[in-house]
């Protein structure tokens, strides 16, 4: 791939936008199904567990929350508009069942109450965090006391391989995330490591590592 093209996957991946942006979030749903199923499997929701999801993309994975626990009540914030509506589009049910909403929001500003959260989660955005401090503060802001927050990754030492990386992504170590947490009020409780099949990347099979990390807010 040409340096413009791996410079257009990059500004993809952190913001899908017009019809590439449809098609690069389906295209998501596929390399990221483990990440997102080992994650939604950390949640162990509680009954009527309020849950955020940050960048949710098209949420197609929303539904598989609701086969661990039918009460929770969920809502996602993604700042590509195109994420926002095929998201809508796609949980039509869940909407109308009253159990589910989408709103387009960025994750600085995030347009909730104070502790209205059991858990906030996130797969895959922590790369594009141009304000970590500001975001998890944002987090706290609306996570109730000993609310969980739930960030999953791909770390470093997988991530650094991909060629469009250059372009705008924060890689992190395990180490640098716990640090990011404790330095924002936040205590690690527990990680998940996986290593997932090899993925193929310009003709080139990349390593793929599953990093879920499990804090709780610190009051």
């Amino acid at each position: 791939m040409t340096e413009e093209q791996l410079k257009n996957i990059a500004q993809q991946l952190r913001k899908p936008e017009g019809d590439w942006g449809i098609e690069m979030g389906e295209k998501m749903n596929v390399g990221n199904k483990l990440i997102n199923l080992h994650t939604i499997n950390a949640l162990v929701p509680k009954a009527n567990d309020a849950i955020l999801e940050i960048g949710m993309g098209n949420g197609f994975f929303v539904k598989d929350i609701f086969t661990l626990e039918n009460t929770v009540q969920y809502k996602g914030c993604d700042y590509s508009k195109e994420m926002v509506n095929k998201a809508t589009t796609l949980n039509k049910k869940l909407i109308k069942e009253g159990k589910v909403g989408f709103f387009l929001a960025n994750a600085d500003k995030i347009p909730f109450e104070d502790g209205e959260f059991n858990t906030v989660f996130t797969i895959n955005t922590i790369y594009f965090w141009e304000d970590p401090q500001r975001i998890l503060e944002e987090i706290r802001r609306v996570l109730k006391p000993n609310g969980k927050l739930i960030i999953s990754l791909r770390p470093k030492s997988s991530m650094a391989a991909y060629p469009f990386v250059k372009y705008g992504f924060d890689m992190f170590t395990k180490s640098e995330v716990f640090q990011l947490l404790r330095n924002n009020d936040f205590i690690v409780t527990n990680h998940i490591e996986k290593e997932e099949p090899g993925q193929e990347i310009d003709g080139k099979t990349m390593k793929v590592e599953t990093l879920i990390v499990c804090a709780q807010k610190n009051q």
